[in-house]
């Protein structure tokens, strides 16, 4: 306990002369985590636990593709002490919400991909490569960044370092149990036959640590509809892959588009989370990455009987 001053000493005198009691030594202030995307939400509140507050910069049932900041977002940005981002391009809004709350230069940032290998975009038709921001959407690229959130908070919240340390290292463990268990599932189907499409590109850090190829790729960007040019192109590349399997977005209304293509083509349609919809909630992610991983596991076994 660090000494009193001589002043601290004559007031505490003076209260309890009164008979007032002595006012308590006030509690470490507690940290204001700001989040953009639901996993970010499932990745802090699993490293920091109760030991912090949460704070999600967007409403929960806010697109995050193309959000576009409100008011309420600025007013939120301004009392935080920390801010975990993606940072490669799914919530670029978020910089201009932070410069609009004259956080630019006062508010550290976590940037949760600073240690994943990063893919460009599957089926991108641009000049230039674009890296894939759907890091979330994996396990092992999760963890990877639960990793990193952890050793950020760790040196900004110095006295709770090793307890996020060690809250990270068990939820670790719980998400490759997730792909563990499908690889074990999955070990006695063959995949011989299974080829894939999938409406965007959300999901190529998923399938590349499943082992899964994709052959085409709908959507020239997420929520981008391909023009009539492109379409007749990606049906042209479904038929000549032989794909078999499509699948889209569990929200975002890609439905009429995929049944399109499964009039033209007969694939068979099933449906990923992405992961970015619904309530703030601790598990968020490893419920809906267990739902995606059961669900691949369907159309393996569909393709293979």
């Amino acid at each position: 306990m660090p000494s009193l001053s001589r002043r601290d000493m004559i007031r505490l005198a003076i209260l309890a002369a009164a008979g007032m009691p002595a006012p308590a030594h006030a509690e470490p202030r507690r940290l204001k985590i700001g989040i953009t995307l639901h996993p970010y939400y499932s990745f802090v509140a699993n490293v920091v636990g109760d030991g912090a507050d949460i704070v999600p910069i967007v409403p929960a049932e806010a697109n995050p593709h193309g959000y576009q900041p409100q008011p309420e977002d600025i007013k939120r940005t301004m009392s935080l002490d920390v801010l975990v981002v993606n940072g490669i391009g799914h919530d670029e809004w978020v910089f201009k919400i932070v410069e609009a709350a004259g956080r630019k230069d006062s508010l550290p940032l976590v940037w949760a991909n600073a240690s994943v290998a990063l893919i460009p975009i599957g089926g991108d038709t641009g000049p230039e490569k674009v890296v894939n921001p759907h890091t979330f959407i994996s396990t092992t690229a999760a963890i990877q960044q639960v990793y990193e959130i952890a050793r950020r908070l760790g040196e900004i919240d110095t006295g709770a370092a090793a307890r996020y340390r060690s809250a990270a290292r068990d939820y670790a463990a719980r998400i490759r149990k997730l792909r563990a268990d499908f690889m074990q599932r999955a070990a006695g189907l063959s995949k011989a036959g299974f080829r894939a499409a999938t409406m965007h590109a959300g999901y190529d850090y998923l399938f590349q640590e499943l082992g899964l190829r994709i052959a085409a790729v709908v959507e020239p960007r997420h929520g981008v509809n391909p023009t009539a040019r492109q379409f007749a192109q990606t049906l042209a590349d479904i038929r000549a892959a032989d794909v078999n399997v499509l699948f889209a977005e569990k929200y975002f209304g890609e439905s009429a588009l995929a049944e399109t293509v499964q009039r033209e083509t007969g694939v068979k349609v099933f449906t990923l989370s992405h992961i970015t919809d619904g309530p703030f909630t601790a598990d968020k992610f490893e419920v809906e990455m267990a739902e995606n991983l059961a669900t691949v596991e369907r159309a393996i076994r569909a393709v293979a009987s």
